[in-house]
């Protein structure tokens, strides 16, 4: 099966896990020493809300190409009701493009651009 053939949640479960690894070794490399600290830091760059705002201005930039934004596309049209309590359904679609995104580049093995995507949103 090809990589752009996985359902888009199924990639999204995957980059969730790829995208917060990346914010916690950014935190810890950061120096922060306190877990309730990191915690809290964190939420700046994983909550639904800021992973939404993040992908938008990167769109908006034309950040990404066509390929990249078809399976964002894919994911945040992908039909679904359920959504954390937290969130409106548009703002948690948008966070699981991105999320889809990172799972489909770390198939690909395309470290590079998740290096670059990931960068962007941590300020690198």
């Amino acid at each position: 099966m090809k990589t752009c053939e996985i359902n888009v949640l199924v990639l999204a479960y995957l980059g969730d896990t790829i995208y917060e690894n990346y914010v916690r070794r950014y935190l810890i490399d950061k120096g922060i020493g306190n877990v309730n600290d990191l915690q809290s830091e964190s939420i700046k760059y994983v909550s639904a809300k800021n992973q939404a705002s993040f992908i938008k201005e990167m769109m908006d930039k034309d950040f990404f190409s066509s390929d990249e934004l078809d399976i964002i596309k894919r994911a945040r049209n992908y039909k679904t009701t359920s959504h954390p309590k937290n969130c409106d359904i548009v703002t948690y679609k948008y966070a699981t493009g991105l999320e889809a995104l990172i799972g489909y580049l770390e198939l690909e093995n395309d470290k590079e651009r998740i290096n670059s995507i990931m960068n962007y949103i941590l300020g690198k």
